[in-house]
Order: structure tokens, then sequence, then C-alpha cells
């Protein structure tokens, strides 16, 4: 069990039992360690303790983040800004494959893959010379090519590349740049699923939205399911953040990646934010 793992069944345990107050020895009897252990554990992946974390799980705090995130996404939808520094200074540029591209089921594409470390347990990357193609989370070191970049790219010649995912892991997620200005993605994709995933590209750092509010920016008010449908099929986790995709109760439930991934990421930035702004007021 690695460290995301045990703070994945934390998370878990939490969720389930938030209104019985768990003490530090339950949670770290959850995480199979000792409460000291624990609680160096918990505080190097969150920076608070347990309890602080918890409130950014519940709904009352993720709807509180919808009413505070709402004039913001406004802004920037209607702008129509793109990746507004959720990589820090990387930009995400989203590229779809061709027709041709998708037809032959990328025969005559090379395709680099690989496993590597992440905040959020291991995650698998595979990219082209266009762009990313492929993020997503895996339960263990495998020993083939996962099978949603298999199913997508089926006809492209794979290799793996340990060294490379590594380092396009550090520069997604720790948000530490390689030297390159932007971040380049290319995806197989419908008309109505790009422009999902695009407009995912515009919500600013810290915020949240719900299935709803992105039917709307895309000019598809009526398009809710589709939208949610939209999010599930994304190929690129994380760099496109549906993870941040949230119903209007607030309540966090949903993603391809398993509930708790979705609850650590959506929990690890507000504390982010929280703290970013207590810092601003100190």
């Amino acid at each position: 069990m690695n460290d995301f793992e045990r703070i994945a069944c934390v998370i878990r345990h939490l969720d389930e039992r938030h209104g019985a107050q768990p003490t530090l020895k339950e949670l770290a009897d959850v995480a199979r360690l000792s409460p000291s252990h624990f609680h160096r554990l918990f505080h190097r992946w969150a920076a608070v303790t347990p309890k602080d974390f918890l409130q950014c799980l519940t709904a009352e705090f993720a709807k509180q983040r919808l009413r505070d995130s709402a004039s913001i996404l406004d802004a920037a939808f209607d702008a129509g800004l793109s990746g507004p520094g959720r990589l820090h200074d990387l930009m995400v540029t989203l590229e779809a494959a061709s027709p041709g591209e998708i037809k032959s089921k990328g025969a005559g594409v090379q395709i680099e893959w690989g496993i590597a470390e992440s905040p959020f347990g291991l995650c698998s990357i595979a990219w082209t010379s266009r762009g990313i193609c492929h993020i997503g989370f895996a339960e263990s070191d495998a020993t083939s090519a996962p099978l949603e970049l298999m199913e997508d790219w089926r006809r492209a010649e794979l290799k793996r590349n340990e060294r490379a995912a590594g380092r396009h892991a550090n520069s997604i997620f720790n948000g530490k740049s390689t030297g390159a200005a932007s971040l380049k993605a290319i995806v197989r994709s419908t008309p109505f699923q790009l422009k999902v995933w695009r407009a995912l590209l515009r919500i600013p750092t810290g915020c949240v939205a719900t299935y709803g509010r992105i039917a709307r920016a895309i000019g598809e008010p009526n398009a809710v399911r589709a939208v949610g449908t939209a999010c599930g099929a994304n190929p690129i986790a994380f760099l496109i953040p549906c993870h941040r995709v949230i119903r209007e109760t607030g309540i966090v439930r949903g993603y391809h990646w398993g509930t708790a991934r979705k609850q650590a990421m959506l929990a690890r930035k507000a504390r982010e934010s929280v703290a970013a702004q207590s810092a601003q007021l100190a």
C-alpha cells in the first residue's frame, strides 16, 4: 500500500464517519500505521490536520466554494480564458486528432508511455510528438499499456519510457516546468466533447463548477447529462480538470478514477486556496 492508497482509505473513512469525529488512533488504524507515523504522513501530504481536511470534504464547504466561484467563472468563461494558471506558468493547448487519425486508430503514430508517481497515486502518462494523449491512474505498476490508451490508439506503435513519464508527471502535478512555455495535449473526441473539455480548461484555479454551468458556458443549457458523459470520457485526467465539476448540491461523487481520488484532488486544492487567503490576511 503506497502513501496515496493510505490517504484514500482515510478519506473514505472520514467521508463515511465524519459525524463521529474519529480519533487520530482510529484513523491511524485505517491507514495501518502508528499514530505518530500517520500524523507525519498526513501532514506531509495535506499540510493540515485530518479534522481540518474533513471540512474540505463536506457538502457545505463544496457549496460555499461554488458560491465563491460563481462570479470568477462568469468572468473567465466570458473572456474565453484558457489554462489560467492551474499549472503555474504552464498553459494547456488542447488539439483534436484529425478525422484520418481517428479512423486509422493511430496507424503510423508513435506513442511513448510510462508509469509515474503523483500526489494521487501511481499514474499512467502517454504522449506523441504532438502532445500528451493519455493520463490515467494505475492501481499498480502495470506491465502493459493502459487499456484506455490501447482502445483509443490500438494501431499506434507503443514504447515504454519511464524516465520521460516521470518528467511529465513532475511538470503536471507539481507545476515544475521542463522549460516549455506550454503543455500540448491531443485528444480523440467528438466536437461536443472537445467543447466541454475546452470549457473545463477555463475553470480558474481554486474554483469549481457545476455540470449545468459548463453546459451553459458551451451554449448547450439542456445538455447537462451529455456534459457529465463527456467529463467521464476525458482521456487526460487532472490536466483537463473534470474532477472540479460537481453537482449543484455540493455532493462530491462520481469520478472515473474513484470518488476518494476526486475528493482528494478537490480538498487538497481547497486547502491550498484557504492557506493562500490566510497568508494574504496575515
